[in-house]
């Protein structure tokens, strides 16, 4: 009986953590090398949006991005257009990735996750 228990707390525990690190179906993920390349072209319309806090926006940020922080995305939505591409920037590509999903989830269709964050640009 134990054996079958921790087999399915280990399942569940695999199942959640995939769940939580799984890339989001719909969304592109790119690394800094290609966002620079993005970013020369100079594409019209393209959002640019970097989801950590103010403090380390601050401290550090690319020029074009605008600093939305993911505990203000949900309420801040609108300020985003559905019909232009948004790219999203964290430190390490965890926040952006979970910044994803919610655009996702709120109806965003063109979505890219900058892999590696700000850690890797």
């Amino acid at each position: 009986m134990d054996v079958i228990l921790n087999v399915l707390i280990v399942g569940l525990a695999a199942a959640f953590l995939w769940s939580r690190l799984s890339p989001t179906k719909g969304v592109n993920n790119i690394t800094t090398v290609e966002l620079r390349e993005m970013m020369k072209l100079k594409k019209a319309g393209n959002q640019f949006i970097d989801v950590r806090t103010p403090g380390e926006f601050k401290g550090n940020h690319i020029r074009g991005f605008k600093n939305i922080p993911l505990q203000q995305l949900g309420r801040r939505i609108g300020e985003l257009s559905k019909d232009k591409e948004v790219i999203v920037i964290c430190q390490s590509g965890m926040r952006s990735s979970r910044a994803s999903k919610l655009l996702k989830k709120a109806g965003f269709q063109k979505i890219t996750n900058v892999k590696g964050g700000m850690s890797a640009w």
